[in-house]
């Protein structure tokens, strides 16, 4: 039976829409995997891509960039896993000395004739939790990494098949003869789009540790794999990055370090975000905020902490799929930053 009422159409797309969403919540176990692997799979190509122009057999590039991934993640995971217990080991005497410094504050406050109820204060602002959400989104992240070996082989077949899959999508969606453009075109943008994020993020990660190295701040090295992971958030990923970093600084020497804490994290990340990122995509892909902290409600809500990392790589792939065909091209605009980045050349 056709349907012809757009309501009726619009109705039947939400739900559908809320069967597959409950279908992923259902099977978020097996789900967060694979995301993660379609995620890896798609950051690892370009290097592939990179090889195999060159003339490397395809087997040997993907063979060492799994042992380059094996080698630096065990490693950096040995690195940041002593880290993360260190800090949760020292995290009540942290908490203590903010409370402290925080207390501090509020008598400064008083001073002035401005009253701040102590109690309340501390009941509605915890500034020791903020740290404890760093170490929980780290502690779940993990947690999603304790498949490795079924996330490596998952990457290894699709990294083997990369080269057949638009050929694929063609034949499946009945254009053998390979005439509908923007399908190669949805698959170009969002291999570069994962690319450039990751090598942004990297950069981005390792600046802020070195920084933080270089300032004396204890368990640097957590707060620059941090930094790096939520780099993939704009704008909140950068604020929520910072945080726990700004308040370690502040309990270890003062306010005149914290304060040199917080302005790396803003001059990095405006750098790497308003300057470098939209110059190697080469035109504007950014999101409203709103959309941003939305889909990071919701990506959250349905995978986990997982889902907070990749929030906006997936929305930013709905929002490709609708640039991609001009009937769809609207709701495009309503995701993007500004007007004009809704639509792109064809």
């Amino acid at each position: 039976m056709e349907i012809r009422s757009p309501t009726a159409k619009a109705m039947m797309v939400l739900a559908c829409l809320v069967v597959v969403f409950a279908g992923i919540k259902a099977a978020s176990a097996i789900m967060v995997p694979f995301f993660l692997s379609v995620f890896i799979a798609i950051a690892c190509s370009p290097v592939i891509n990179w090889a195999t122009a060159r003339r490397i057999p395809r087997w040997a590039s993907i063979t060492l960039v799994i042992l380059l991934i094996l080698v630096f993640g065990f490693l950096l995971a040995g690195l940041v896993g002593q880290s993360l217990t260190d800090f949760k080991e020292n995290l009540p005497q942290y908490r203590e000395k903010l409370d402290n410094e925080f207390a501090w504050v509020i008598d400064k406050l008083a001073t002035f004739n401005i009253h701040v109820n102590r109690e309340l204060f501390t009941q509605h602002f915890d500034p020791g939790m903020a740290m404890s959400v760093a170490t929980n989104f780290l502690s779940g992240m993990g947690g999603a990494l304790s498949n490795l070996f079924l996330i490596l082989l998952t990457v290894i077949f699709m990294l083997f098949e990369a080269d057949s899959m638009p050929s694929r999508l063609h034949t499946a969606l009945a254009d053998p003869e390979m005439k509908m453009k923007h399908i190669d075109r949805f698959i170009q943008s969002v291999n570069s789009y994962l690319a450039i994020k990751t090598v942004v993020s990297l950069g981005t990660g390792l600046i802020i540790g070195v920084w933080l190295y270089v300032l004396g701040v204890d368990h640097f090295l957590l707060w620059g794999v941090l930094a790096f992971l939520l780099n993939y958030i704009p704008n909140i990923g950068s604020i929520i990055a910072a945080v726990p970093a700004v308040l370690i600084a502040l309990v270890q020497y003062g306010v005149g370090t914290a304060g040199l804490v917080a302005l790396g994290f803003v001059m990095v990340n405006t750098v790497m975000g308003n300057m470098v990122e939209p110059r190697l995509m080469g035109r504007g892909m950014g999101l409203s905020t709103l959309v941003v902290f939305l889909s990071l409600v919701f990506w959250g809500w349905l995978l986990g902490s997982v889902g907070m990392l990749l929030s906006v790589p997936l929305t930013m792939v709905v929002k490709i799929a609708l640039e991609s065909r001009e009937e769809s091209q609207w709701l495009a605009v309503l995701l993007s930053s500004n007007a004009g980045q809704g639509k792109q050349s064809n």
